[in-house]
């Protein structure tokens, strides 16, 4: 528990950390490896997962080039003095429509779905080779 009630003096970020993105490319691509890994083994799945991945491919794309086109276009008095830490980040706080979210949560909140979907994927995939070494 806290020492203050309230925490006074934490930074307010709006943007997320570029490690949380890392982190979050990093999960995406997890999940299409296991899936090429995992379930590639007849011939009718290639296609499939051919289009999963451009999906996936797509998904952390758009993302990265409209923030690129952001960083580009933001007007001077906009931009950051410096580079934050990961640590001074995840101990401020993260502003989420018109409310906040300690740093951490916030970063917890958006990897915990891309997280369990990866890892979940990993795990069936893993049941179903050993389902089917030990068919018959």
């Amino acid at each position: 528990m806290a020492r203050e009630p309230v925490a006074h003096n934490r930074p307010l970020f709006d943007q997320l950390h570029p490690m949380v993105y890392g982190a979050a490319v990093g999960l995406v691509a997890w999940f299409a490896l296991a899936a090429w890994i995992l379930f590639d083994r007849q011939n009718d799945i290639g296609l499939p997962l051919a289009m999963v991945s451009v999906l996936l491919l797509v998904a952390v794309l758009l993302p990265w080039s409209l923030s690129l086109v952001w960083r580009r276009h933001q007007m001077p008095h906009h931009r950051p003095p410096g580079k934050t830490s990961f640590h001074d980040w995840r101990m401020g706080d993260f502003a989420v429509w018109g409310s906040k979210l300690h740093g951490t949560d916030a970063a917890i909140d958006m990897l915990l779905p891309l997280a369990a979907v990866a890892f979940g994927l990993t795990a069936i995939g893993i049941v179903f080779l050993i389902a089917a070494a030990t068919a018959p």
